[in-house]
């Protein structure tokens, strides 16, 4: 919790370094390439003095590190570091196996989520349901063919029969994760609306797209390899 506590304040530190557009402005200059203090002065309109003020900030932040010139010895040079931009991510997922999505019926959301993650990953993912239907929805079906998934229209399970111990379980309704057990409880709850309610094209369009965005963003955070 310690260590835990220090990366958020660490984090903290360079969002509030950032939080300035002068200074963001400084870090964009030099994503590409490093500079010296009057070159970025020179390229950002700005006043030496107040390009001083904002690289003492970003420097103290550890965004910002000055080196000598190898020629000219008087002269800097300003470079980023961009590890601490890096660790402005969300920290990663660790001890995470298979991927299962978790909703009541195991007929929509939750197999388009699993399905989705293949997708996306090629990593190893379930779904299934607290109270499975006797196959996935046709509307689901359609939605994933039209995006190339792969569904299996009787393919619906319950959860106590595919949760294992090492599974980052997902819930992507409200049910399931307020009507789960402790010993079943979601790590991850998507408040996603059940698109079999409304029961039209346009409302499985838009769970398909919102659990696509979701996807996206848990990937980097479980595996090493995925770009964030």
């Amino acid at each position: 919790m310690e260590a835990e506590l220090s990366s958020l304040a660490a984090r903290a530190r360079t969002h509030a370094a950032l939080g300035d557009p002068a200074r963001l402005a400084i870090v964009d200059a030099l994503t590409l390439g490093d500079a010296s203090p009057g070159e970025i002065a020179s390229r950002l309109d700005m006043p030496t003095n107040l390009v001083a003020h904002h690289v003492k900030v970003l420097t103290r932040a550890g965004l910002v590190v000055k080196v000598r010139s190898e020629g000219d010895r008087r002269r800097t040079y300003l470079q980023l570091r961009p590890e601490t931009l890096a660790a402005l991510a969300t920290p990663r997922l660790t001890g995470v196996g298979r991927v299962v999505f978790v909703c009541t019926h195991n007929s929509a959301r939750s197999q388009l989520a699993a399905a989705l993650w293949r997708h996306r990953t090629r990593g190893a993912a379930a779904s299934a349901g607290t109270q499975p239907a006797a196959r996935v929805h046709p509307r689901a079906v359609a939605v994933a063919h039209r995006h190339q998934l792969d569904l299996d229209p009787g393919g619906t399970a319950h959860v106590a029969d595919v949760v294992r111990g090492d599974d980052l379980v997902v819930a992507v309704c409200d049910n399931a994760h307020e009507g789960l057990s402790h010993q079943l409880r979601p790590r991850l709850h998507w408040s996603v609306p059940d698109p079999a309610r409304v029961d039209t094209d346009a409302a499985f369009e838009s769970a398909y797209a919102d659990l696509a965005d979701r996807v996206a963003r848990l990937a980097p955070a479980v595996l090493p390899g995925d770009p964030r």
